[in-house]
């Protein structure tokens, strides 16, 4: 479910409500609050990118054995 930003129309209160997208369209449908838009937050990535550029010796091992039943003339890098 999203987040959204909602405007009370006659207090010009702000609140974020993380509800589904047929909650958000009742509580506007009702007239009380409105819908603010604005840009979304992206998030590029999370966590530690160093160990996503590094493959662990299990995968390495696994290509291995791939690379082995595959016959002749297979493109499998190690």
């Amino acid at each position: 479910m999203p987040t959204y930003t909602f405007r009370n129309i006659k207090t010009n209160e702000e609140k974020e409500d993380f509800i589904s997208i047929a909650a958000m369209e009742a509580l506007v449908k009702e007239g009380e609050w409105k819908q603010v838009t604005g840009a979304p937050n992206i998030v590029g990535g999370v966590g530690d990118t160093g160990a996503l550029r590094h493959t662990d010796n299990g995968w390495k091992d696994m290509l291995g054995q791939i690379k082995k039943g595959s016959g002749k003339g297979n493109t499998i890098k190690l």
